[in-house]
Order: structure tokens, then sequence, then C-alpha cells
């Protein structure tokens, strides 16, 4: 694995502090809608596990880059038993506690830094993220590795958090990222500050329209995305090329 950068670091020493209560938080963050927000993601890549008529399908390859504790794997898994999952992420904390929640050992674990990730290319059907990107140092580098490895019109699909957009409830909601999310941090965990540091790179964070122009840059078509909970949360989709030089 490449060394991480000073950033790097930062966030995985973060995501190790917080592994233990990371999927309880995130329940109370957002009040369960994580979870729909997930199986939209899932939905829209449109995975045809069955392959055309008279097509013998080999076995879907799903990539979750960033898995964390496996939130994206295990409901693919779920959706499609018979793939292969592979949850990758550089946070062995939260890797681990990934394995011990239910099903997790049906997933295929393995440490690895998003931005550079140890596969060949053109080797998954579909590539998933979640809250990946606003944690990188350098996002192109994590798109162009996941447009990379995803075999030619496969999808990427990553959902984040985006910053409130200009609105009547905008204040609210700086409010909450500001004061609601380091009190319960510090509540559940003893330890606001790494809370802190989420609320202050989701304010910071890129909107959906830059998170799509990054993918167009990086080489991908049709991008889109929708927007959920007052827009602080987005779903940024694209597909690869049928034909792409990487050596451009």
């Amino acid at each position: 694995m490449t060394k991480p950068d000073k950033k790097d670091k930062y966030v995985q020493e973060l995501f190790e502090r917080v592994s233990g209560r990371y999927d309880l938080l995130n329940r109370l963050i957002t009040a369960g809608q994580d979870r729909a927000w997930r199986r939209f993601l899932i939905n829209r890549a449109q995975i045809n596990e069955a392959g055309q008529p008279g097509q013998v399908r080999s076995q879907i390859k799903i990539l979750d880059a960033g898995a964390g504790t496996g939130d994206i794997s295990l409901e693919a898994k779920r959706r499609y038993p018979s793939s292969l999952v592979v949850a990758a992420d550089f946070t062995f904390g939260m890797m681990a506690a990934g394995r011990k929640r239910k099903h997790g050992e049906d997933i295929c674990w393995c440490s690895a830094d998003a931005q550079y990730l140890p596969f060949e290319d053109n080797f998954f059907d579909v590539v998933f993220s979640g809250y990946l990107m606003r944690n990188v140092s350098d996002i192109n580098q994590a798109f162009f590795e996941q447009l990379r490895v995803v075999k030619p019109g496969g999808m990427v699909l990553c959902l984040d958090t985006a910053p409130p957009p200009k609105s009547l409830v905008a204040p609210m909601i700086d409010i909450y990222l500001k004061y609601a999310l380091p009190f319960y941090g510090k509540l559940f965990s003893g330890d606001g500050d790494d809370y802190a540091y989420l609320a202050k790179s989701t304010r910071a964070f890129k909107t959906p329209e830059q998170l799509k122009e990054v993918m167009l840059r990086a080489g991908f078509m049709r991008v889109d995305y929708k927007s959920f909970m007052f827009g602080t949360q987005s779903v940024i989709w694209g597909t690869k090329p049928q034909k792409i030089n990487f050596s451009e």
C-alpha cells in the first residue's frame, strides 16, 4: 500500500478511533436515512445478474471502495448473493468491525488505499463508494482508479455529502453540522473533535455539480446525480466508455 500523505494519515487514524461506534452514529446523524440512500445507489447501478438471453453470465464482480464497515458491500451481497463483493479500505478497525457484522464473512475484505487500488484494469462490473471522496487527498486520482478497474460500459457510483445549498433551511443545517454533530460525537464517543472534522469537511466539500465535472474530466460519460436531505447528500454516477486510452 502506498504511504498515506498527511490528510490520508489523519483520516485513517480518525476512522480507527470511531470504528466501534461508526454505524450507530451514522444511523443517528442521518435519522436512519443513509440506508435508503445506499439502496438507491445500488438500484441505480442497474446490475443485470441474468445477462442477455442465451448468454452465460460470468460471476458479477462488485467493488466497494473505501468500504468502511461494509454497509454498501453487505447490501450488494444481499441483493446479488452469487456475486463477488470486494470491500476495500485502508482502516483496519473499520474492516474488523465490518467482519463481525451479520454476513460479514461473505464479503472479500481487502486492505487498500482507494487512490491506489491493487486490482487489474477492467476487472469489476461496477464500483461503489460511500462517503469516500470527501476524505481522500486526491479526488481526481481516486476517480481515475475507479475508472481504471471498472469494465468498459460499467458504472461507477458514489454516495457522499454536499455543502448545504442556499435555501431557507440552510442556516439550520449549518447549525446542525457545526454544533449537533460534534455534540453527538462527544456524547457517544467522548470526543467531539472527530465529528467536528466530519462536519467541517462536509461544509468544505464539492457540490454535486462540481463532482460531476470532476468525473467528466476523468473520462466518464453519462454522468448525472440525485440529491437528498435538502441537498446535503448526493449520489453521483458515470459510465466508463467502451474505448479509453489510459496512456493519454
